[in-house]
């Protein structure tokens, strides 16, 4: 026997040992999962209730259309109070609150200074204060 015929043997059986070994483990591990592990559509009901997660878009809210976009506003109490300013003051809380724009960026879209919408927010944000405390 020549020696690299020794050493393709025994290397033929490391590979058969290791591909022996590696198919051992395969099936160890598909018979522990068969045991311990359930498929999602055998769960019962009341155990897939409490995995999933429910998205609640635009189920419970007021919307308020505010020049041209949509906003929601979830809290009953916030839109009542909303509800009983003047549509302009309404907007520019809106605007600077729900869609995040600059007083700049509002007094472009409402046509106004901006000073004159820095001093709007901020004393309708007082009036609303008072109105959600007194709630």
């Amino acid at each position: 026997m020549k020696p690299h015929e020794d050493k393709e043997r025994s290397f033929d059986s490391f590979c058969r040992q290791i591909i022996k070994n590696e198919t051992r483990d395969f099936y160890r591990q598909a018979n522990y999962r068969r045991e311990h592990e359930i498929p999602f559509s055998e769960l019962p009901e009341e155990t897939l209730s409490k995995l999933a997660v429910w998205n609640k878009y635009f189920e419970d809210g007021q919307f308020f259309d505010v020049i041209g976009f949509k906003v929601m506003i979830e809290s009953d109490t916030l839109s009542e109070a909303l509800r009983t300013l003047s549509e302009d003051k309404r907007n520019i809380i809106l605007l600077s609150y729900f869609l995040s724009m600059t007083d700049k960026e509002i007094a472009r879209h409402l046509n106004l200074i901006r000073r004159t919408v820095s001093y709007r927010r901020t004393s309708t944000l007082k009036a609303l204060r008072q109105m959600m405390e007194g709630c």
